[in-house]
């Protein structure tokens, strides 16, 4: 089965498997930035892992919405674009994809620093860590990626020397249904893919913005499991933007990708 056989299936099947994951890793009490950090600059990254990365990924900025910053990703001109899934030696490579959904958060920060400039930022389910390099690139004053795939983090390193950008700190906690982080901004794209995920997430969230007031930014090209969400009706539209080819390609289809603001109502129950 070739990788586009293989990444159909990350769309419509194994993220189920990654959601119940994410809901059965209960996080911890909210820690201060150091004590939550996995990496963070001048970590060392184990040099197999390192090597394996390099030579099973391509180095990319063409056919997404962000030309100004180079990932490390899974492309046609890699091995496993081809090779049997089953052959991959790690998790599933969801951080391998450059998503619709983190594409256009990061299009939109990049086009508008004033909105992280100064201020903690939260990259959650971050991947290639693309969103949170951009929030470093436009001048956030903190930036915490989370994602629960280790090799995500190690990922996110390479990306970030890429970038000519020391490593922002990484943990691969799962930290929704946590007590409520105190950042400025909370950003997210392409998480909400399970029903169950997406309460959990909307719940989490409503707490980090009622307790401390936190602003949330949703990234998702208009997936069903989104759209037919009751989280929806609480989304005021920020930016709409149109895909390049090679990402609608990827993408089976799918058009353009939104950045949704997240207020919800002060009569919704956080308990």
């Amino acid at each position: 089965m070739a990788f586009r056989g293989w990444k159909w299936l990350l769309l419509l099947g194994r993220q189920n498997t990654l959601a119940k994951v994410w809901r059965g890793r209960r996080g911890g009490p909210s820690m201060c930035w150091k004590r939550c950090c996995h990496w963070s600059a001048g970590k060392s990254l184990d040099p197999e892992v390192r090597a394996f990365l390099e030579e099973n990924t391509e180095v990319t900025n063409s056919g997404h919405l962000t030309p100004e910053i180079r990932l490390r990703l899974l492309t046609p001109h890699c091995r496993f674009w081809r090779e049997k899934p089953d052959l991959w030696p790690y998790g599933d490579p969801f951080w391998a994809i450059y998503w619709p959904g983190g594409q256009a958060l990061s299009r939109y920060i990049l086009d508008n620093p004033h909105v992280v400039k100064g201020r903690s930022v939260l990259d959650l389910g971050s991947g290639c860590g693309a969103t949170a390099i951009a929030a470093v690139m436009s001048g956030a004053s903190q930036v915490l990626a989370n994602d629960i795939d280790p090799i995500a983090g190690m990922a996110m390193i390479l990306n970030c020397e890429l970038n000519h950008l020391n490593p922002f700190p990484i943990t691969i906690k799962n930290i929704i249904n946590s007590e409520a982080g105190n950042w400025d901004l909370i950003v997210l794209g392409d998480m909400f893919y399970d029903e169950q995920l997406a309460d959990g997430l909307h719940h989490w969230l409503q707490k980090c913005i009622r307790i401390h007031q936190t602003e949330v930014l949703i990234g998702d090209p208009g997936r069903h499991q989104f759209l037919s969400h009751s989280i929806r009706s609480q989304l005021h539209k920020v930016i709409e933007y149109s895909l390049p080819e090679y990402t609608r390609q990827e993408n089976n289809g799918l058009t353009s990708s939104t950045v949704w603001s997240y207020q919800p109502s002060n009569s919704l129950d956080d308990s």
